[in-house]
C-alpha cells in the first residue's frame, strides 16, 4: 500500500491512484512489488529535525528515504520537504508538480538499492529518474 500524509504542510495536489500506479511499474522495472511505502510531506523544519536526529545530519535536504525493504519488495518511509522541493523546482527551472514527481521516484530508486552519494552514482541516479518519470503521463 502505498500512504500519503502530511506533516505541518499542506497535502499537494496528486491523483494517488495515478502515481501509485507509476511506482508500482517504476518498481517492477527493477524487479520489486510494493509493500508498504509511506509519503510524508513536510516542512524544510520538520525534515532538518528528521535529518539531525534519525541520521544525524544537520543540513536540509529535499528527501530521506527509510528502507525496511525485504528481497523482492519495496517498502519504506519516504519524507519530502515541500518547501525544498518548491525551491528547487524554481532552481532548475521546472514546475513544482514536475520537481515533486522527481523527488517522490527518487525515494522510491533509494527503496531499490540505487544511490547516490558519488558522481557517478549520482549521474546514475538522474539518469533513472529520467527514465521513470517518461513512464508518467500527464
Amino acid at each position: 500500500m502505498i500512504r500519503f500524509s502530511c506533516d505541518s504542510v499542506e497535502m499537494p495536489a496528486l491523483d494517488e491512484r495515478k502515481v501509485g500506479r507509476w511506482i508500482r511499474a517504476v518498481a517492477a522495472d527493477y524487479g520489486f512489488s510494493v509493500g508498504n511505502i509511506n509519503y510524508i510531506f513536510c516542512s524544510d523544519e520538520r525534515e532538518l529535525a528528521v535529518n539531525q536526529e534519525f541520521l544525524g545530519h544537520d543540513y536540509f535536504t529535499d528527501v530521506i528515504t527509510f528502507d525496511y525493504s525485504t528481497a523482492s519488495t519495496l517498502n519504506g518511509d519516504i519524507f519530502i520537504s515541500l518547501d525544498t522541493v518548491r525551491s528547487n523546482a524554481e532552481m532548475v527551472g521546472a514546475s513544482f508538480e514536475e520537481e515533486l514527481r522527481r523527488i517522490i521516484i527518487h525515494g522510491v530508486l533509494h527503496l531499490t538499492g540505487q544511490g547516490d552519494k558519488t558522481p557517478e552514482t549520482k549521474a546514475e541516479m538522474t539518469a533513472k529518474e529520467e527514465k521513470a518519470l517518461a513512464k508518467f503521463t500527464d
